[in-house]
């Protein structure tokens, strides 16, 4: 099922594949309806069956021209990727927005932004 989310144009596609497939597993599973933190834990169970290396709820560094302003924690990074879920009906652009934010100013190279929330699991990749 991964090789349907592999391109190669996508930066770090081996790893952002598998764990959209791990999501998708869990989407499948639960299906939309409950909060973020029943994803967040699934998810770490999957991320887990699937050996992929994550940790959640990680405080990441925001940086200013170089210099730390401050700290952010986002829902996941996994291999080098970082994960934001929400569980929402539908994404917002607040949503993307924020997402990408914290991508660019952390300093992460690429990141995914997972909506549990509607009837079919909702994916953007982001890269920095």
């Amino acid at each position: 099922m991964t090789e349907m989310y592999v391109k190669p144009e996508y930066p770090l596609s081996d790893i952002t594949s598998r764990i959209i497939a791990a999501a998708s597993q869990v989407h499948y599973y639960l299906g939309p309806g409950f909060g973020e933190v029943i994803y967040q834990r699934a998810l770490a169970l999957e991320l887990q069956a699937q050996a992929l290396e994550a940790s959640r709820e990680v405080w990441i560094d925001v940086f200013y021209r170089g210099t730390k302003v401050g700290q952010k924690r986002v829902d996941f990074v996994i291999e080098g990727v970082m994960v934001e879920i929400k569980a929402r009906a539908e994404l917002q652009d607040v949503d993307f927005v924020q997402t990408l934010s914290y991508l660019k100013a952390s300093g992460f190279r690429v990141g995914l932004l997972l909506n549990f929330g509607a009837p079919r699991l909702q994916i953007k990749r982001l890269a920095n």
